[in-house]
Order: C-alpha cells, then sequence, then structure tokens
C-alpha cells in the first residue's frame, strides 16, 4: 500500500494560539480509517494544541513538510513558505479577486501548487461543507457586546481569546448586566447569523420578529435577525425575488435605514456581493435618528456592504472608533459620538480549539474521501483554484486580476 503523507503547517499568525485543521484525536481517528496515511504537524509555539499534545499520541512533529505530498492549513499561508508542486488546502479568500491577495495567487500558479479551498467544497444541495461561519458569529456578537460595555462603562467582558473556551466565554456572559432597552440587529440568516444569536440568546436577549423590532416598544433587551428581503428592496417592483436579487443585485437598493433608527448595535454577517448595495451610506450615517453606536462587522467585506468598516481589525486591536463627520477612524473609545467598529476577520481564532475541533470533523467527513480517491472528483474539482500552472476553468476570470 503506498504511503500517503499528509502535512499540517504552521500558521503565519503569531500572535494569538490559532486553530488547526485536525487535532491530536482527530489523526489518531484518521490513521486508523486509513492506515496508508503518514500525517506529520509543523512545529509551532503558537498552535492552540501544543506540539507535545500531538508527540504524546506518536504524531511526529516536524519542522519542514517538504517531503509531504498534501498540506493543509487554516488561514493563507506565506508565500515564501510555499513548496513547489505539491497540492495545498487552505482558506484563500481568493475568488473575489483582491489586491492584498494576488501575490498569493500568483505564487500558487508560478510553483505549479494544485489549490484547493476549503470555501468552495460543497455537498449535492451546494451548500458548503467546510465552514467556520457559526463560529466566528458567536464571537463576533460577543465581542459587540464586549463593546457595548466598554463604551458605557456598565460592564467589562474578558477578550474572547483569553477565555479557554466557549464554555468560559459563555459563562461570562451571565455575570453582565444590559440595559432593558438594549436592541440588536443581525443581518443575515446563515451560519454566522444564527452563531451570532446562540451567544446573544446565551446572554438572556430575547429574539423578535423584524416587524415587532419596527412597531414595538421593549421593557428589555431584544434581537432580530434580518435576511435580504428585510435589508434590500428592489428600485422600482414592489416585491421581493430573492434569486432575483442573487442574479441581479445592481437593481436593488437598501431598505435598512428603519433598522438603523431603532437599533443600538448591528451585527452584519450577511453576504455581500460587489454590485450590491450598501446597507447604509455615509450621509445616512450623519443622520440625527441613526442610532446604532456599535458595528460588529463579521462579514468584514472591505470596500464592501458598511462604509464605516475601513479596515480589518485584530484580536489584539479589535475596535475603532469611526467619526461619522470627518469619516475617519479614531482611536476606540475616546469619542461618544463616534461609532465603534469591530471588524475581525479571523474571528474563530478567539476560540481556536472549539473552531479547530468543528473543522476536522468537516474535514474528516467530507474532504478526505474525496480526497484519497486518488482522483478528482468532481466536488473537489469544483474548489480548485489552480492546477498544472494555470487557474482552473471555474476561476479563469481571476486572469484578469493577475495581470
Amino acid at each position: 500500500m503506498i504511503a500517503i503523507k499528509i502535512g499540517i503547517i504552521k500558521e503565519a499568525d503569531i500572535q494569538h494560539k490559532h486553530k488547526t485543521p485536525l487535532t491530536p484525536a482527530q489523526i489518531i481517528q484518521l490513521k486508523k480509517k486509513y492506515p496508508n496515511l503518514e500525517i506529520y504537524v509543523q512545529s509551532s509555539e503558537n498552535r492552540c494544541y501544543s506540539d507535545d499534545e500531538y508527540q504524546y499520541l506518536g504524531i511526529p512533529v516536524v519542522n519542514n513538510l517538504e517531503n509531504c505530498n498534501i498540506i493543509f492549513g487554516i488561514n493563507k499561508v506565506n508565500v515564501d513558505s510555499l513548496f513547489y508542486n505539491k497540492t495545498y488546502l487552505f482558506f484563500g479568500h481568493l475568488a473575489k479577486g483582491q489586491n492584498k491577495n494576488i501575490e498569493l495567487l500568483q505564487a500558487l500558479i508560478k510553483k505549479n501548487i494544485k489549490f484547493i479551498d476549503y470555501e468552495y467544497i460543497k455537498n449535492e444541495n451546494n451548500k458548503r461543507v467546510v465552514a467556520l461561519g457559526r463560529w466566528a458569529g458567536i464571537v463576533g456578537a460577543y465581542n459587540a457586546l464586549r463593546a457595548r460595555g466598554i463604551r458605557l462603562d456598565s460592564f467589562k467582558l474578558k477578550p474572547a481569546f483569553e477565555c479557554h473556551d466557549l464554555d468560559e466565554m459563555w459563562a461570562g456572559l451571565s455575570i453582565i448586566k444590559l440595559r432593558p432597552d438594549l436592541k440588536i440587529v443581525i443581518t443575515g440568516e446563515g451560519r454566522a447569523g444564527h452563531g451570532a444569536l446562540e451567544t446573544l440568546l446565551e446572554a438572556g436577549i430575547t429574539e423578535i420578529s423584524p416587524e415587532e423590532f419596527l412597531t414595538q416598544k421593549f421593557t428589555h433587551p431584544v434581537v432580530t435577525i434580518l435576511n435580504a428581503k428585510h435589508y434590500a428592496k428592489h428600485k422600482t417592483l414592489s416585491l421581493f425575488d430573492y434569486n432575483d436579487f442573487k442574479k441581479h443585485p445592481i437593481d436593488y437598493e437598501s431598505a435598512m435605514l428603519p433598522y438603523c433608527m431603532e437599533a443600538d448595535i448591528l451585527i452584519a454577517c450577511h453576504y455581500w456581493a460587489p454590485d450590491s448595495p450598501l446597507l447604509f451610506t455615509k450621509e445616512q450615517i450623519r443622520d440625527k435618528r441613526f442610532r446604532i453606536s456599535v458595528i460588529a462587522d463579521i462579514s468584514c467585506d472591505i470596500p464592501g456592504a458598511i462604509p464605516s468598516t475601513l479596515r480589518p481589525t485584530t484580536i489584539s486591536t479589535p475596535f475603532y472608533g469611526y467619526n461619522p463627520q470627518t469619516e475617519k477612524e479614531e482611536v476606540a473609545f475616546t469619542n461618544s459620538k463616534n461609532i465603534t467598529v469591530m471588524a475581525i476577520d479571523n474571528l474563530p481564532d478567539e476560540l481556536p480549539r472549539n473552531s479547530s475541533k468543528t473543522l476536522g470533523d468537516q474535514l474528516i467527513n467530507n474532504v478526505f474521501p474525496q480526497l484519497l480517491t486518488f482522483h478528482d472528483t468532481p466536488k473537489l474539482l469544483d474548489a480548485t483554484i489552480t492546477k498544472n500552472k494555470k487557474l482552473t476553468e471555474k476561476f479563469n476570470y481571476l486572469q484578469k486580476f493577475i495581470s
């Protein structure tokens, strides 16, 4: 039986304990199922599972993965560390052709790398099978509440990344006291939106309908979750057609302003396409009726649906202030008239042990059975962006960004 050598790469982020594609226990599970697998873990001081935890179970920890055929990561890797003629799998965030990712795309082609992006591996129902949106939503909503507490100096929550796991993070929600008139709106009913809702319900916040959110008064904290028909509308037609919205987003405009006049916190989790309408404009933010004071932009598209999201923030410095008058960034919490913005683009890294377990299960159940068939399955081919020193047909539109 031919040995297949799998590598787990050391992540580029050195600021915090980061996720891993496979936990030590999951590697043992894989090796029992596929005896011909040899799995090597690149040594890292910043992985949420230590080198010792892997070595304890007899899993080789090495400094170099050049002998591996297939290399798994999480987030995009350093260009200089990519090996020639390998297969890589990680979240590349390449499909939108953003300038910040062009160098990586060029390197993948130059080094003859077969790159499979987790984001595009889907099942028969066209649903992603490798996704950490739930964890982004869970942590993002927690950060939104933390920002609210700092703004009003009414309670203090420990940063999520300082919590050992989800249990400790959620336990902290039991000791805070929220103002009874607090109103929160979530955009997007996908994994991230429902993850955000999980955290808010854990904090004792009541879910209400979008209609109730706009028309009723409450004496306890409430949250509503909006889908596209609530925050967007056709420019000329009265009926909302979601399929048409997906195909022709340029024909739609924002319907979000009424919610902005009622909400204290916005947690943005919806998917945004470049031709889609903004949730609101910079001019609308300056409207005295605009009530939102904290925005947790979990989707973190730049430029994107939220004009106050000027840049990504980091786990270490998660917040900044957006001055509606100057349209500039200021130090967070220094001006009560500013909007507090959180736009961390790697939120699951704040709970790395929990999110790693989720990711590993998804890979074991949905990716390894296809990857180890020794040929390109249709689902993996659909997620392959580069192969044989060129873009695959599905992603050939990215050539214009490379050029």
